[in-house]
């Protein structure tokens, strides 16, 4: 889990919320370029361009 984040998600998932997610480091680092989806709840999520990095809620600013 991410320090700044409170949920990460395993590859292949599907999401649990409505909301924006975004591809992060596995060590919760922030990375070049990453890909930003918005889903709905119960949408599965695509393959990660990295095999090192998850998908994470992006929280509202």
């Amino acid at each position: 889990m991410c320090r700044r984040c409170s949920l990460t998600l395993p590859q292949r998932k599907k999401a649990p919320n409505n909301g924006v997610y975004i591809e992060i480091g596995e060590t919760g680092s922030n990375v070049n370029n990453p890909q930003k989806l918005k889903l709905k709840a119960g949408d599965r999520f695509p393959e990660t361009s990295n095999h090192n990095r998850l998908w994470s809620y992006q929280r509202r600013p």
